[in-house]
């Protein structure tokens, strides 16, 4: 069974746009791993699910949306720093069989300190996608 993991948005004001997420919506800012020179907030909706915010990288080519897309956009190594929605399973290395089964392109990584085993795909109308592990914790 799959849950919601977090959703992601990219921005070119980060604080911005996480400070309007805390006062409309009630999010809460919590720890966010050090990605280096990219600038991430995370925050979590109590009982809900978690945003992530990420500076806008203009050098992936990604649409700001799937609807401002000028065409297809095919490389799923782009999506971690783009728009995304993640769900998190329990046996990810059964998903990621299914995946390859299916023939979808995917892209592997993990979280810096190596818990979190996340993959990239996109759906048919180009959205973006990852499926993490679920951390033991």
């Amino acid at each position: 069974m799959a849950t919601l993991g977090h959703i992601a948005r990219e921005s070119s004001d980060v604080t911005r746009l996480a400070q309007f997420y805390k006062e409309v919506f009630g999010f809460e800012e919590i720890e966010s791993p050090d990605f280096g020179d990219l600038k991430v907030i995370w925050l979590n909706l109590p009982g809900a699910f978690a945003m992530h915010i990420i500076q806008r990288n203009t050098s992936t080519n990604l649409p700001e949306g799937p609807y401002s897309a000028t065409s297809a956009v095919r490389d799923p190594s782009h999506l971690p720093m783009g728009h995304h929605i993640c769900f998190s399973v329990s046996n990810f290395d059964s998903f990621l069989r299914s995946l390859k089964e299916k023939g979808i392109d995917t892209f592997q990584k993990s979280l810096p300190d190596g818990k979190v085993k996340q993959v990239f795909f996109f759906d048919p109308d180009g959205n973006g996608l990852e499926v993490a592990s679920r951390s033991e914790s």
